[in-house]
């Protein structure tokens, strides 16, 4: 049976509402360029040929808007832009610029689009254009879901381009010469004469031109910076510690603070004594903040000390207090009202189920804080008239919007800096600390608050990855999986994460069943199943997102079909494979490790597959069991993303993504005790230590019609290959995350 046939009667309406709102639009309006925003705040002897190419006398601005957390987008963003340019790397400056619609984010609408309907075709494309349409015309910015080079790829070559070509007109018209005979090269425009003239010296004639428009792309073999190896423009900084990130921003005359919340997650408060604390040096008030209390004193050792001393009375969280009342609760999900969506269902699984021996099993994955490095932090001024912040952020403009909100002051008076962020990992997806500063730095009009919260605070009040469970059942014959059935439980990423911004989160969650249903394996009867459990724990969106716990599950059932198929790992997943760019991708997987079957003598491999973010990525672990316990030895990754735009931070990403990956899968679980997680700090959240790391080997595939992006779609695969590669060095089976309640690592 078609996919887009079961497709469930809820996820169908909003498909439908979805392209019937971007027609509503009208073609004009989805047509319309947004305003340059960099036209708005040009000084004298500025300007700027698009939304991505300032210039002034001092030199070239590139604006990156995607946000720079660690992954090397400001980097990338600049490459794809010098590309057209015809600039130098390290003769420009970066700036991420200010929030504006016209940066904004339409590659994070296909995913969403296969979902509600996952069959290529019409429907399907109508459905991409209608949320694009949306996504362009409410200027949705956003850093997210891996779609930095898939969204930017075509607009920011083609912004330089646009640019190039304005600049080489300009010099032509000064020059009484045809544009057609100019060159450009390293910030030059080179006239037939060969005399050279600087892209700087021709502000004065650009800023009176219209830039040029649909300037065709340059052919690939012409290409100086894409697909070449390239040092990082923050290489230098990050290497000699004089990077700065959002933690280091200081503003003249600020005050430092701290927030005090409800230990208990999503629970307020009923009132507060700060007496004591205000007796401390430094201290210069405790106000009330919305769920808590802010602490502002004249360093931020200071605040987080008084905040110790701040005594409360706290609302009782709504969620199980305890870790079994999550688990009961996703137990109590795996029912027919319960059901939110079955995109997938191949065959007659019913049947398929009644006619051979069905093997059924179970799988778990625990609750994940983001952790990065940096702690949250953000600085705010408020005026009568004007906010001013200093952040790291992935959503500048949601943010303007809440800020907005709070202070009653017009979102265009709301100006965000946006700054480089030490780790996310979705962290940053969130905004509260941006309206908790805004809340205590109304309390003070016109003085800079810069509040940072503690480590603890940071741990314990992070809005976590999904706890999960799934169930499988299937069938093999004649050394074949037959059938596959897969249910997956969990509460609502989606609509966790949108609530806080006050947004309605309708339909179905793709993030339910996403890194599941959407793989690529002609499985005869295959059939995925997402089940909503009830809201638990605050939740957000987590490296991956719906794919880290989601492609455990999917592998790790498959595997023990393939075990009890009596197959080869590797093999039964090429012969399953429903297209060429999957089994190309597992075939280079294979061949990089040199797969050959069982190892023997405590050794093992894991193979595991999955395709996330529209990236199909193989992943295969080598372990040794040793007297003290599992060592990870190799990992070989292959992924295919259609072009690889700077093979070192590919693998770069890749490998981090591995190693991040593994270090969750063995160690990592949030849980909670009366509410509130146990887990505060490194030493109680501890990921992969330095001599734990294997080598990784890595791949980047060029065979899809498609440019994606890198940055999540290693998580996925890694623990299920941890997983089997261990159970082909010891026969231990592992259904649960992390993997130590089970088995020891060296």
């Amino acid at each position: 049976m078609s996919r887009l046939g079961t497709i469930t009667r809820r996820g169908f309406l909003v498909g439908s509402v979805a392209v019937a709102g971007g027609i509503a639009f009208g073609t004009y309006t989805v047509r319309k360029p947004h305003a340059n925003p960099l036209s708005a705040d040009l000084a004298q002897g500025e300007a700027a040929l698009t939304p991505y190419v300032k210039l002034t006398r001092e030199g070239i601005t590139l604006i990156t808007p995607r946000a720079d957390k660690g992954q090397g987008v400001y980097h990338v963003q600049a490459a794809l832009i010098a590309e057209e340019l015809d600039v130098d790397l390290d003769a420009v400056m970066v700036d991420p610029g200010m929030p504006s619609p016209a940066y904004w984010n339409t590659a994070l609408s296909t995913e969403a689009a296969e979902f509600f309907v996952p069959e290529a075709g019409t429907m399907q494309d109508l459905t991409i254009g209608a949320v694009n349409a949306v996504m362009k015309t409410a200027g949705v910015q956003i850093t997210g879901g891996s779609t930095t080079v898939a969204d930017q790829f075509v607009k920011l070559r083609a912004a330089g381009a646009s640019a190039r070509e304005t600049l080489k007109q300009a010099a032509a018209v000064r020059a009484g010469v045809s544009a057609s005979a100019c060159q450009t090269d390293a910030g030059q425009v080179i006239l037939p004469d060969g005399t050279q003239v600087a892209y700087t010296d021709l502000i004065a004639d650009v800023a009176q031109m219209r830039p040029v428009q649909d300037v065709p792309l340059r052919d690939p073999s012409t290409w100086r910076y894409i697909g070449k190896p390239m040092q990082r423009i923050d290489m230098r900084a990050k290497c000699t510690g004089t990077q700065d990130y959002g933690i280091d921003a200081a503003v003249d005359g600020m005050l430092h603070a701290t927030v005090l919340l409800n230990p208990a997650q999503g629970a307020g408060i009923k009132s507060f004594d700060g007496t004591e604390a205000l007796k401390m040096r430094g201290v210069r008030d405790v106000v009330p903040i919305t769920g808590g209390v802010g602490i502002v004193a004249d360093n931020t050792w200071r605040a987080f000390q008084a905040a110790a001393l701040v005594e409360a009375e706290w609302e009782d969280s709504a969620m199980p207090a305890e870790m079994d009342g999550h688990w009961a609760a996703l137990d109590a999900a795996f029912t027919e009202e319960a059901q939110d969506s079955r995109v997938r269902d191949d065959g007659d699984m019913d049947a398929a189920l009644e006619a051979g021996s069905a093997i059924e099993t179970e799988y778990r994955a625990p609750y994940l804080a983001h952790a990065p490095l940096e702690p949250i932090n953000a600085i705010v001024r408020v005026d009568d008239d004007k906010v001013e912040i200093w952040t790291g952020t992935q959503i500048p403009r949601f943010t303007q919007t809440n800020v907005s909100r709070i202070t009653g002051i017009p979102a265009e008076n709301v100006i965000i800096h946006v700054l480089m962020m030490g780790g996310s990992f979705g962290h940053r997806l969130e905004d509260d600390v941006v309206r908790q500063a805004t809340e205590i730095a109304m309390q003070m009009k016109g003085t800079p608050v810069k509040l940072t919260y503690s480590r603890e605070m940071d741990m314990t009040h992070d809005y976590t990855r999904q706890i999960a469970m799934a169930r499988a059942r299937g069938t093999v014959a004649d050394g074949k999986v037959e059938s596959f059935d897969l249910g997956i439980a969990m509460p609502s990423v989606i609509t966790s994460q949108m609530g806080r911004q006050g947004l309605p989160a309708s339909g179905p969650d793709s993030q339910i069943v996403a890194g599941a249903f959407e793989q690529p394996f002609a499985i005869p009867n295959h059939r995925v199943t997402g089940y909503r459990a009830a809201p638990l724990a605050p939740l957000s969106s987590w490296r991956s997102v719906g794919a880290s716990t989601n492609g455990f599950f999917y592998n790790a059932a498959l595997d023990e079909l393939i075990h009890a198929a009596g197959t080869d790992p590797l093999e039964e997943r090429l012969r399953l494979a429903s297209d060429d760019v999957t089994r190309k991708t597992l075939e280079a997987v294979g061949e990089m490790a040199d797969w050959s079957g069982p190892m023997g003598n405590g050794k093992g491999r894991g193979i595991a597959f999955t395709k996330s973010f529209g990236v199909p990525t193989a992943e295969i672990v080598e372990v040794t069991a040793t007297e003290d316990g599992i060592k990870i030895d190799k990992v070989w990754v292959a992924a295919e993303v259609g072009t690889v735009v700077d093979p070192v931070n590919f693998e770069n990403l890749v490998q981090g993504g591995v190693i991040f990956a593994l270090g969750h899968a063995m160690n990592c679980e949030i849980t909670y005790t009366d509410g509130v997680a146990d887990q505060d700090n490194y030493y109680s959240f501890e990921g992969m230590r330095l001599p734990q790391c294997p080598e990784i080997m890595v791949r980047g595939l060029e065979n899809g019609d498609r440019v994606l992006g890198i940055g999540e779609p290693p998580v996925p695969p890694a623990a299920p290959a941890l997983a089997g590669a261990i159970f082909a060095a010891t026969g231990t089976r592992l259904r649960e995350m992390p993997f130590n309640k089970f088995v020891d690592f060296v």
